[in-house]
């Protein structure tokens, strides 16, 4: 039974090929939203490939899960498998990869309840912070000024999402640019970004030895904050939002000449000064199906057996 082994090999080719493929193209900073769609559907494929081995092998060492596994299926296809001609290996590999689903669940179960615990302290720092005024049954609107004297401004994701913003900050944002950043960070909420930086950095701290999960929290750090800019900028402008971003971050040593840690704020800046080199609408078609065929690979593959038997 050649099927398992071949998944985890399909597996690993994908993980080392396809990152190196879309970081060589010149494609992914014109367009984020297909960038983060064709990381998405790179990584569902390594894993993928690694839940069809698990539950062949686990098929051919368990008579049980057999029984579940290809109960519709005739006789014919069962022996095309082979699932009978299996040595020890079976049952280990089976054991490994749900170990490894196991801890991927559990690291994404963490850096949920990590994100909402942190959320609900940002919440009670807030409280603390603005507290109500008397006759206040809640904080109402979805602009909140804080006293600060450090221009900041972030979006508080809850049942009333609410985008603050400090003294500081309106005091250098000028014209349109509050605008352009209330739009950025609304670009977050609306795309849900949050949970694809959660699976990203359960995947990347549950297995830090795999490069391929590291770059993609890595990417997904990055390309949410170009395409909420891409949000921004449609509705005031580039330069408006570049504005608003130099205007937010000039304090924090990002635009010196030792810039901060995994700061791509400069780059962002020089982006949207950029004039824009969108694809066409066809050639992101054309990325966006290619992408989508990558998981349908590992499923073409495990059905190779059946296909000769029924054909």
């Amino acid at each position: 039974m050649m099927v398992p082994a071949v998944l985890l090999l399909l597996g690993a080719l994908t993980a080392v090929i396809a990152p190196r493929l879309i970081a060589r193209a010149d494609w992914p900073d014109h367009e984020p939203v297909v960038a983060l769609w064709a990381w998405q559907c790179v990584v569902a494929a390594v894993l993928l490939c690694c839940a069809l081995s698990m539950t062949l092998s686990a098929a051919a060492a368990w008579q049980a899960v057999r029984g579940h596994v290809f109960a519709p299926a005739p006789r014919a296809v069962v022996e095309a498998y082979g699932l009978g001609a299996t040595g020890p290996w079976a049952a280990a590999t089976a054991v490994a990869l749900a170990c490894g689903g196991l801890w991927s669940g559990a690291m994404l179960v963490r850096e949920v309840l990590r994100s909402r615990a942190g959320r609900r302290s940002r919440h009670a720092e807030l409280r603390l912070r603005a507290p109500l005024l008397p006759g206040e049954e809640s904080a109402s609107g979805r602009l909140l000024v804080l006293e600060g004297e450090r221009p900041d401004a972030w979006w508080m994701a809850g049942a009333a999402p609410q985008l603050v913003v400090t003294t500081a900050a309106l005091r250098r944002l000028k014209g349109r640019q509050l605008d352009a950043v209330l739009a950025h960070e609304q670009g977050h909420a609306q795309a849900r970004h949050d949970w694809l930086l959660n699976c990203s950095t359960a995947l990347a701290t549950g297995f830090p030895q795999v490069p391929v999960f590291a770059a993609f929290r890595d990417e997904m750090h990055r390309l949410v904050e170009l395409s909420a800019d891409d949000m921004a900028s449609r509705r005031f402008g580039r330069l408006t939002t570049a504005l608003a971003l130099v205007e937010l971050n000039e304090d924090r040593g990002v635009f010196g000449p030792s810039p901060a840690p995994q700061a791509h704020v400069p780059q962002r800046v020089d982006r949207l000064l950029t004039p824009p080199d969108r694809l066409t609408a066809a050639r992101r078609l054309r990325l966006t199906a290619a992408a989508s065929l990558v998981p349908v690979i590992p499923v073409l593959v495990t059905l190779v057996p059946a296909l000769r038997t029924l054909g």
